[in-house]
């Protein structure tokens, strides 16, 4: 009896010390529907954004393809979750998103499918980036579109910059130029 005490507190404590999930861990699907295993992304900065095609935000697409010719691909790379949560200014399709993010934007950064960001129906992957227990560092709320995460090269939550952030703003090319120190 003893020993099965014993080694039930073992698996306990085990268990408590467990790492928290990864953004490594998600999958998720691009804006044509193919699986994308974020776990590709290892070794990458990664900063995710939650887009929408008819706010006032949305020229922020300029600045963002901007900030991926400049860093990215093979460091950083910037990945957009079309969402509709707010004020409904991304009721398009993923299609029709596709196309207007191209031909208005020339985006060429990963786009993934249209999801929400918020509430009862949130996406997997968001209540991963806005949920301490899950991200182990902070709880977040999405206030609005073109909130951003910012994911270091190991897959750790390292922080968000709020929707009227420019994408060029110095806190965040300030984290992508850094090296990492661990």
């Amino acid at each position: 009896m003893k020993r099965l005490f014993l080694f039930l507190l073992l698996i306990m404590c085990t268990m408590s010390f467990a790492q928290k999930k990864s953004f490594y861990d998600f999958t998720v699907k691009t804006i044509d529907g193919k699986d994308f295993p974020l776990s590709s992304l290892k070794g990458k900065k990664v900063l995710v954004v939650n887009v929408a095609s008819k706010c006032g935000l949305t020229p922020q697409y300029e600045h963002l393809q901007d900030l991926y010719e400049k860093y990215g691909p093979d460091k950083f790379v910037i990945i957009a979750f079309p969402a509709n949560n707010f004020a409904k200014q991304e009721p398009g399709t993923n299609e029709e998103i596709r196309e207007f993010c191209k031909l208005k934007y020339g985006v060429t950064f990963p786009m993934m499918e249209k999801i929400s960001v918020k509430g009862d129906d949130m996406a997997p992957v968001y209540k991963w980036l806005t949920t301490e227990s899950e991200n182990g560092k902070k709880n977040v709320e999405v206030t609005w579109n073109f909130q951003k995460f910012l994911i270091n090269e190991k897959g750790e939550w390292d922080g968000f910059a709020e929707p009227k952030t420019s994408p060029l703003d110095k806190t965040i090319t300030a984290w992508i130029e850094a090296e990492k120190v661990r």
